[in-house]
């Protein structure tokens, strides 16, 4: 059995890993850390597991973490991650960190959006991102990985083969898309109590969401083309689940249809990619590794649609995918693929 530790264990993001990694063959939870210890456990912070597992919460150092555990998923906020994740790479244990502190690029792009120096600089630019479909020889030997944000996972997977095989205009991209509230993680805020959003459904963070530049950063690392985007996200009143709708300019003759086709021989083989025929709905891949991907044309543009379960294919089970890769089992193991 590989041994996993949950670092930072309270939140929706590491509630659902360990959900995954309890019916999972060959990894095991064996350690679980909170700043909040105070003695309970794992099932005194998420009841859904009562029965599932017997462990105590504990604030563990690094040093700690690593002498019980092959690898770390590190499920703390921005900035708060890179300081565990260095010390625990100093050791033999390899981590996946669920947080954004090491999914862009350079330190200036970091600091600009999330308005923090970056604690480890070094890492950014050379810490494979964490979407076997795209970079899966990277993630396979690598120590750390960084997990997908929700909404680029939504966007990237549909767009980069696209740019890739230069089929849309790299200038015209707009892509709008909608979210349940869960993606605002699990920390109470006015914005997410039932009252403000039940029975609502807004924009937020139009021009300043921070993953707009995480977006474009990992399409450039990809296909070494910078697209320009327009990313407006929405607030939907559900727990799960995102749908995103992007509209691409075409390349002078492209059809959808090649479209289609470009997806679908790119993502052959892919286990978790299904390019459909029907239009994606969230309610298809709740609970689901999945991100379905579909496509229309309409007045001169096309219309690619991709619908996946935030708290699954984008993040704890983008994770569970990963840690598949990275000790050479099949990317489905535990995920019900």
């Amino acid at each position: 059995m590989i041994n996993v530790g949950i670092v930072g264990c309270s939140g929706y993001t590491a509630m659902e890993a360990m959900q995954l990694l309890l019916r999972h063959p060959k990894f095991q939870i064996v350690a679980a850390t909170s700043r909040q210890a105070d003695g309970s456990t794992i099932c005194d912070m998420h009841p859904q597991l009562t029965r599932r597992i017997q462990l105590t919460v504990e604030d563990l150092s690094p040093e700690e973490i690593a002498s019980r555990c092959d690898v770390a998923l590190c499920c703390l906020p921005h900035a708060a991650s890179a300081p565990i994740v260095s010390k625990l790479l100093a050791t033999d244990c390899r981590v996946i960190d669920l947080s954004a502190d090491y999914r862009l690029s350079t330190p200036e792009l970091y600091s600009k959006w999330y308005e923090v120096a970056h604690p480890d600089p070094g890492r950014l630019g050379v810490t494979p991102y964490g979407l076997p479909e795209l970079f899966e020889a990277e993630i396979r030997h690598a120590q750390l990985v960084a997990n997908p944000g929700c909404y680029p996972t939504s966007a990237i997977l549909p767009l980069a083969p696209l740019i890739q095989h230069d089929l849309i205009e790299v200038n015209d991209i707009i892509v709008d898309s909608k979210s349940g509230v869960s993606g605002a993680g699990r920390t109470p805020k006015m914005s997410s109590l039932y009252a403000e959003v039940n029975e609502s459904f807004a924009a937020y963070s139009i021009g300043t969401h921070r993953h707009q530049p995480e977006i474009a950063d990992i399409i450039y690392r990809y296909c070494q083309v910078t697209p320009e985007i327009i990313f407006t996200p929405h607030l939907v009143p559900m727990n799960r689940g995102i749908l995103s709708t992007i509209y691409v300019r075409p390349k002078p003759n492209v059809t959808a249809n090649q479209v289609r086709d470009c997806l679908q021989a790119h993502y052959d083989g892919k286990p978790f990619i299904r390019i459909v025929s029907h239009l994606p709905a969230t309610k298809y891949v709740s609970g689901t590794n999945y991100c379905d991907i579909s496509v229309r044309e309409n007045n001169g543009r096309i219309i690619v649609l991709s619908a996946l379960d935030n708290l699954i294919k984008g993040a704890s089970g983008a994770a569970v995918q990963c840690l598949n890769v990275m000790f050479g089992q099949d990317q489905q193991l535990g995920l019900g693929g």
